[in-house]
């Protein structure tokens, strides 16, 4: 049984998948818990939803479709906050709303694609093509040299982001950089733990890695590592004990949260 899952095409399009959508993930997601965001991703699951239902409405590329509507949801929430005096929670209520409520319209309109959208629900991994795994690498190599290129500018406007406009950062250009990059991994996301899921996928292991980190580059990392772990075990954990991919890789990120979690509290007292 093991032989075939190894030599399985789909297999190993989860894996890699799955691996630099991770890198992603562990990087984009200590920038949203730092700065109080972690809630984007919630949100902008919901625009992403309504983006799937309808390409398959329309019966027209559901991916690419979903990808479209995130993005302009996403920089259409930095609008709001900057030009409104609603808080930033109160803005994303108002687009996951205004998203979920469009999805569901959209799915009332035709009955016939319950399977598709169970899929994006709750993950499928088994569906995960060889564009997503490409549109993955993409993702993480994006991600990657935003950061390498930007580090200093984006950490400075993630602790004092007032005196970093003073110093001349760019701040609304990363914002909108940031928000994009956030919304496409929240697409690609969705086959791999779902639509309910997903924000787990960002949020959970940058809390671990703050947990146990002493500076921001360490955090970056540990988050890194964690997340690749949660996903790549989840996955070969679902495919070796027939569970669900999308379950096994949040419990995992979650165990490996409380971990960390105890291991900050345990530390103290093991110096006493």
């Amino acid at each position: 049984m093991l032989s075939t899952v190894l030599a399985s095409g789909f297999f190993w399009r989860a894996i890699l998948a799955g691996s630099f959508l991770a890198i992603a993930c562990g990087l984009l997601g200590v920038f949203l818990v730092w700065r109080q965001e972690a809630m984007i991703t919630h949100g902008l699951s919901h625009v992403a939803f309504a983006g799937i239902a309808l390409g398959l409405v329309l019966n027209f590329l559901p991916l690419m479709v979903s990808l479209i509507v995130c993005v302009l949801g996403s920089l259409y929430i930095l609008k709001l906050k900057q030009q409104t005096k609603l808080p930033g929670e109160t803005a994303l209520a108002i687009l996951s709303s205004a998203g979920m409520a469009l999805a569901i319209f959209l799915v009332s309109l035709r009955m016939n694609f319950g399977v598709e959208l169970m899929g994006y629900l709750f993950g499928d991994i088994l569906a995960i093509s060889p564009v997503e795994v490409w549109l993955s690498i993409v993702l993480a190599l994006m991600v990657t040299v935003l950061i390498l290129i930007n580090y200093h500018q984006l950490l400075y406007m993630t602790f004092d982001r007032e005196t970093a406009l003073v110093a001349g950062v760019k701040a609304d250009r990363l914002d909108k950089i940031l928000v994009m990059l956030m919304a496409i991994t929240v697409v690609l996301g969705l086959r791999i733990v779902g639509l309910l899921l997903v924000s787990a996928l960002t949020v959970v292991p940058a809390a671990s890695a703050l947990q146990l980190a002493r500076s921001f580059r360490q955090a970056l990392i540990l988050s890194t590592i964690f997340s690749l772990i949660s996903i790549l075990a989840g996955i070969a954990l679902a495919y070796l004990v027939n569970l669900p991919a999308s379950a096994s890789i949040v419990f995992l990120s979650l165990i490996i949260f409380l971990a960390t979690l105890g291991g900050k509290r345990l530390s103290p007292a093991l110096k006493k």
